[in-house]
C-alpha cells in the first residue's frame, strides 16, 4: 500500500469552521443594501463646527457608494448626456451662450414645429423632371438717374450694386433639378466665402440673384422646392449680417446681452446697420427687395425698440405688389417665418397677412393663371397642392397658441369663401387635432360642399383623419365619421390616392371599433391593391397599415381571429419587405405576450411567419440580420407550452427543428428547451421515473445528440454535450450520459488555437480552460462504467490534453494538470463532496478500495511528474517569473489537498517554495501571508506537522 497522497478531508467540518459567524439582527427596517443609498445633494458649502471640509458629500449615508467614490461624481454616460444637451452643458463659446439665451428668452416653445423639419419634405414632394435655367451673375443696368435729384451717396451705392466685374453674367439653361440644387448649395458656399474675404458688397450680389430666381415661376410644380432652397440662402445671409453689426458691439470683449436696448449699441454699429438698411432700399426690383430686407429683420433691433413692429406692417403691405399669386403666398410663407423667429409676440401682423391673402385668394382662379398652367399642361387639382406648405405654415404661426375664438373666426372666413377646399385643407393641417376632432362633422360638412374641380377631397380627408389619429372626436360621432369618409375613400379609382387615405384612416379605425370593423377596412384594402398587382408600388403604406393594426391589436388570438389578417399578409410579396414586416410582428408577440400558449391558431399563423422570416436567410445574409431573426424566433419558441402534455411539447420542438434548421441560435435555444423538458419531467416525477416518463427522458436526450453535431461552434457543441450530458445524469440515463461524455472528449482536439468572438479571432486557450475544469467538476459524480476500466473517462481526457498541442508561451496544460489533482484527491474521499440524486458515484461502487485508491496515486503521480517537467522548461532567462508563478500556484494545491505527513510530498513543497523565491521574482507580500496561513493551520486539531513544515520554509530578503 503506498503512502497515501491525498489528505483526507471532513466537508462538514471544514465547511463548520469556514462559516461567516452569525449576528443576530433587528429586522425593523433593515435591508443589507439600504446604507448604500446614494442621494445626489446639491453643492452647498455647510459650515458644520469642527468640520474641515468645506465641499458637501454627495451621500447622504454614512457609506459611501463604492462606484460614486471611483467616479468622483462624474460618470462617463452622464458627462455624454450634458454634452449633447447644449442647455445643461457648459457654455462652449459665445455664440452657443447667445444661442441658448435666445432658445430660453423667445416666446415660441419646443411644440412649435420648426420650419427646418417640413424642408426635407417638401424638398422630397415637390419635384420636377424638367430642365430648369438660373442666372450666375447679377444685376446688369446702369443707372439711369435724372439730373442731381438722387444725391451722390445713393448714386454711388446703385453703382457698387450695378457695377459686376465685366462678363460674369451667364444664364445656365437645361438645368436637371440635381444640377439646379447643386448650383444653389455653390452659391450658398460662395456667399459664405465672399463674406469672409470681406466682400460684402459681391455678398450682397449673390443673395439678390438668388431671390431673383422666386420670381420666376416656369417650371411651376418645382417653385416650392425651390422657395426652400433658395430661402436657406436668404437665411445664411441674415444671420452673417446679424452677427456682424453684433461683433462690432462688443465693449472690451464683453458682448451685449441677449434682450439689449439699442442705445447700448455703439454709433459705427448703428451707421454700419443703417448702411445695409440703404444699400437693401436702393434694390430696384420689388421681390428681391422684399426677400432682402425680409431677411436682414432681426437687425432691426440695433436701431430702435420699435423697429421690427414698424417694419412688419411695411413689408406685409408690399407682398400685395406681387402679381402671381403663387409667389406672394410663399412670400408671406417667408414673412411669417422671420417674424415667428424675431418677433412671435407680434400676432396681429401676422393675421394681416392671412388675410391680405384671403382678399387676394379668387386670383387663383383668374385668367392670367389659367393661361400660365395651359401653357406649362399643369392640372388645377396639382396647381394648386403648390400652395399647401406656405398656406399651412402660415396658420400654423397664427394657430400657434391662438385661442379658440380667433381659429372659429377663421374657419367662418374660409368658409364664406366659395370653393375653399386649399384652404379647408391647411386648417386641417395647420389647427390643434383636439380643435379639428371636435368639430369633425363640422368638416365633413364642409369637405362634402368643396367643388370636386379644385383641391382633390381625398386629401381633405386624409388631412381630417391625420388629426383624428392624434386625438378622438365626440364620442357619438364616432361611427358616422368613418362612414361618411369610408365612403369617399371606397370610390378612389387610383391606387395611390386610395392607399394614402386609407393608411391614415386604418388608425382611426382600430382605435374606436372592435376587431369587425378593423377586418371589413382590410378586407376593402386587399380588394383595391390587389388588381394589377397595385400593392408593388405600395409597400411603405401597406407596412404602416400592418404597424397601426397591431399597435392597437396586440392580444394575438384576436389579432389572429381578424379574418383577413393572413390574406392581407400575403400581399407583401416582395421579400425584403415581408420579412421586415414578419419582423415587426414578431416583436409585437415578444413585447406584448404575457403568458405562453398552446392557442393552434396562434402556433400556425406564428410559424407561418418565423418560418417565412428564416427561409430569407442565405449566404449574403450579415451576421446581425441573423443574429436579430434568430432572437425573434426564439423568442417566440419559448412563449410556447403545452402545460403538463410533455409529448405534445417535445413534438413541437422536433417541428420547430426541422423549420429553423439554418439558424444556430435557434437549435442551441431547442437543445436547451428540451433539456429544460426533461428536468421538468423529473421534477414532476420527484426524480421516480415511471417506465413511460424513463422513456419520455431518453427521447429527449437523443434529441440533444442528435442536433448538437450540426452546430458550427465548438464551444457551443462543447458545452452542450456538457450540459446534455449533466441532464441524462440528473435523469439516470447513465449509458447516454456516458455517450455525451465521449463525444465531448472526442472534440477536445478538435478546439482551433483561435476562435471568432463577436467577429474578431481570439485565443481559445482561456475558453478551454475554463471548459476542461468544468467538465472535471462533473466526472467526480459519473460513475465508471462496468467494462471499461477505471476512471476511463478521466483517463481518456487526461490522453487527449497530453496530445494536444498548446502554445509556447502558455501555462494553461499545467493549470489544467493542478486542476486534475483536485479532481483526484476528491476522488480518494470516503465520501465524495457533492452527489447526483438517485445516481451511485465511485464513492459507492468502491468503497474506498485500495486498488481504486492505487490507480488514482498512479495517476497522480504521472501528473506531478507532467507538471515537474514543464517547470525544469521554464528555467530559462525569460521565463523565470512564468516559473517562480506556477512554482507557487503548484505549491498551494499540495497545500490544500496534499497529505503533508507523506515525506515525498512534503520534501516536494520544501523545494517548490524555494523554486518560488530563487531569482527574486515571489511577491514577498504572497509569500509572508502563505507562511502566516502555515502557521494558523498547524494549531488546528491532526495538522500539527505544519510547524514542522513552517520551519523549513525560509523566507528570503529581496535584497
Amino acid at each position: 500500500h503506498s503512502l497515501r497522497h491525498a489528505r483526507s478531508r471532513n466537508y462538514v467540518s471544514e465547511s463548520e469552521v469556514c462559516k461567516l459567524e452569525s449576528v443576530p439582527l433587528d429586522f425593523g427596517d433593515y435591508h443589507p443594501l439600504k446604507p448604500i443609498t446614494v442621494t445626489e445633494s446639491k453643492t452647498k458649502k455647510m459650515t458644520r463646527k469642527g468640520s474641515t471640509s468645506s465641499t458637501s458629500s454627495s451621500s447622504s449615508s454614512s457609506v459611501m457608494d463604492p462606484l460614486s467614490s471611483v467616479l468622483d461624481g462624474t460618470d462617463p454616460l452622464s458627462l455624454f448626456a450634458a454634452a449633447a444637451d447644449p442647455v445643461t452643458a457648459a457654455p462652449p463659446t459665445d455664440g452657443a451662450r447667445r444661442k441658448r439665451d435666445k432658445d430660453e428668452s423667445s416666446a415660441v416653445g419646443s411644440d412649435f414645429e420648426p420650419w427646418s423639419s417640413k424642408r426635407g419634405e417638401i424638398l422630397a414632394r415637390y419635384t420636377t423632371t424638367e430642365k430648369l435655367s438660373i442666372v450666375s451673375g447679377g444685376c446688369h443696368r446702369k443707372a439711369t438717374t435724372t439730373g442731381s435729384a438722387v444725391s451722390e451717396k445713393v448714386r454711388t451705392r446703385l453703382e457698387e450694386l450695378d457695377d459686376l466685374e465685366e462678363g460674369s453674367q451667364k444664364e445656365l439653361l437645361n438645368l436637371t433639378q440635381q444640377d439646379y440644387m447643386n448650383r444653389i448649395e455653390e452659391l450658398n458656399q460662395s456667399l459664405k466665402d465672399a463674406w469672409s474675404s470681406d466682400q460684402k458688397v459681391k455678398a450682397l450680389k449673390i443673395v439678390i440673384q438668388c431671390s431673383k430666381l422666386l420670381s420666376d415661376t416656369t417650371v411651376i410644380q418645382f417653385y416650392p422646392s425651390k422657395f426652400v432652397l433658395i430661402t436657406d440662402i436668404l437665411d445664411t445671409f441674415g444671420k452673417l449680417v446679424y452677427e456682424r453689426i453684433l461683433s462690432m458691439c462688443m465693449d472690451n470683449r464683453v458682448s451685449l446681452p441677449d434682450n439689449f436696448s439699442p442705445e447700448s449699441v455703439n454709433d459705427t454699429a448703428k451707421e454700419t446697420c443703417l448702411n445695409w438698411f440703404f444699400k437693401i432700399a436702393s434694390i430696384r426690383e420689388l421681390i428681391p427687395r422684399f426677400y432682402v430686407e425680409a431677411a436682414i429683420l432681426k437687425c432691426n433691433k440695433f436701431l430702435s425698440k420699435t423697429g421690427i413692429s414698424e417694419c412688419l406692417p411695411r413689408l406685409t403691405s408690399m407682398i400685395r405688389g406681387i402679381g402671381d399669386p403663387l409667389v406672394a403666398v410663399y412670400a408671406r410663407a417667408y414673412l411669417c417665418r422671420v417674424g415667428m423667429e424675431v418677433a412671435p409676440q407680434l400676432k396681429e401682423s401676422l393675421n394681416k397677412n392671412f388675410f391680405d391673402f384671403l382678399l387676394t385668394f379668387k386670383q387663383i382662379h383668374g385668367d392670367t393663371v389659367q393661361n400660365q398652367l395651359v401653357v406649362q399642361c399643369v392640372e388645377i387639382p396639382l396647381y394648386l397642392t403648390l400652395y399647401s406648405p406656405a398656406i399651412d405654415w402660415i396658420l400654423q404661426c397664427i394657430a400657434y397658441h391662438a385661442p379658440d375664438v380667433l381659429l372659429t373666426e377663421m374657419m367662418e372666413r374660409c368658409k364664406k369663401l366659395g370653393n375653399n377646399a386649399l384652404l379647408l385643407n391647411s386648417v386641417m393641417s395647420a389647427f390643434r387635432a383636439e380643435f379639428i376632432a371636435a368639430r369633425s362633422m363640422d368638416f365633413i360638412g364642409m369637405i362634402k360642399e368643396c367643388d370636386e374641380s379644385g383641391f382633390p377631397k381625398h386629401l381633405l380627408f386624409r388631412s381630417l383623419g391625420l388629426n383624428l389619429a392624434l386625438a378622438d372626436p365626440p364620442e357619438n360621432d364616432r361611427l358616422q365619421i368613418l362612414n361618411e369618409a369610408w365612403k369617399v375613400i371606397t370610390k378612389l379609382k387610383n391606387p395611390q390616392d386610395y392607399i394614402n387615405c386609407a393608411e391614415v384612416w386604418v388608425e382611426y379605425t382600430c382605435r374606436h371599433f372592435t376587431k369587425r370593423e378593423v377586418n371589413t377596412v382590410l378586407a376593402d384594402v386587399i380588394k383595391h391593391m390587389t388588381p394589377d398587382r397595385a400593392f408593388e408600388d405600395a409597400y411603405p403604406q401597406l407596412q404602416s397599415i400592418i404597424q397601426k393594426v397591431i399597435t392597437y391589436i396586440y392580444d394575438f388570438a384576436l389579432l389572429f381571429s381578424v379574418e383577413k389578417f393572413l390574406p392581407f399578409l400575403d400581399m407583401f410579396q416582395k421579400e425584403s419587405v415581408r420579412v421586415e414586416v414578419c419582423k415587426c410582428i414578431m416583436e409585437s408577440f415578444i413585447k406584448h405576450q404575457q403568458e405562453s400558449t398552446k392557442d393552434p391558431v396562434i402556433l400556425n399563423a406564428l410559424l407561418h411567419i418565423c418560418k417565412t422570416m428564416h427561409d430569407s436567410v442565405n449566404a449574403l445574409t450579415l451576421e446581425d440580420e441573423k443574429r436579430m431573426l434568430a432572437a425573434l424566433i426564439n423568442g417566440f419558441i419559448k412563449m410556447v407550452s403545452f402545460g403538463r402534455d410533455f409529448e405534445q411539447q417535445l413534438s413541437f420542438y422536433v417541428e420547430a427543428r426541422s423549420m429553423f434548421c439554418n439558424l444556430e441560435p435557434v437549435l442551441v435555444q431547442l437543445i436547451h428547451s428540451v433539456n429544460q423538458l426533461a428536468m421538468e419531467t423529473r421534477r414532476v416525477m420527484k426524480g421516480n421515473h415511471s417506465r413511460k416518463t424513463a422513456a419520455f427522458v431518453r427521447a429527449c436526450v437523443a434529441f440533444c445528440f442528435i442536433t448538437i453535431p450540426s452546430l458550427s461552434g465548438i464551444f457551443t457543441r462543447l458545452n452542450l454535450y456538457l450540459h446534455s450530458g449533466q441532464v441524462a445524469l440528473a435523469n439516470q440515463c447513465l449509458s447516454q450520459a456516458d455517450a455525451f461524455f465521449k463525444a465531448a472528449v472526442s472534440l477536445v482536439p478538435e478546439v482551433p488555437k483561435m476562435i471568432s468572438v463577436d467577429g474578431k479571432m481570439r485565443p481559445s486557450d482561456a475558453f478551454l480552460l475554463e471548459f476542461l475544469c468544468n467538465f472535471f467538476s462533473t466526472l467526480l459524480v459519473v460513475p465508471d462504467h462496468p467494462e471499461q476500466g477505471v476512471l476511463f473517462l478521466v483517463r481518456g481526457l487526461l490522453n487527449v490534453i497530453q496530445d494536444y498541442t498548446w502554445e509556447d508561451n502558455s501555462d494553461d496544460k499545467v493549470r489544467i494538470y493542478t486542476n486534475v489533482l483536485h479532481l483526484l484527491s476528491a476522488m480518494t474521499q470516503e465520501a465524495f463532496i457533492y452527489h447526483v440524486d438517485k445516481v451511485d458515484s465511485n464513492d459507492t461502487l468502491y468503497g474506498g478500495d485500495s486498488k481504486f485508491l492505487a490507480e488514482i496515486n498512479k495517476l497522480s503521480e504521472t501528473v506531478v511528474s507532467q507538471i515537474l517537467d514543464h517547470l525544469k522548461t521554464l528555467g530559462k532567462e525569460e521565463t523565470l517569473r512564468r516559473q517562480s508563478q506556477l512554482a507557487l500556484y503548484f505549491f498551494n494545491t499540495i497545500l490544500a489537498h496534499g497529505d503533508l505527513r507523506n515525506n515525498r510530498l512534503n520534501q516536494l513543497s520544501v523545494n517548490l517554495w524555494n523554486l518560488a523565491q530563487k531569482h527574486g521574482f515571489a511577491d514577498t507580500k504572497t509569500m509572508v501571508k502563505s507562511l502566516e496561513y502555515i502557521k494558523r493551520r498547524s494549531k488546528q486539531p491532526e495538522m500539527s506537522h505544519f510547524t514542522d513544515l513552517a520551519l523549513r520554509l525560509p523566507l528570503q530578503s529581496r535584497t
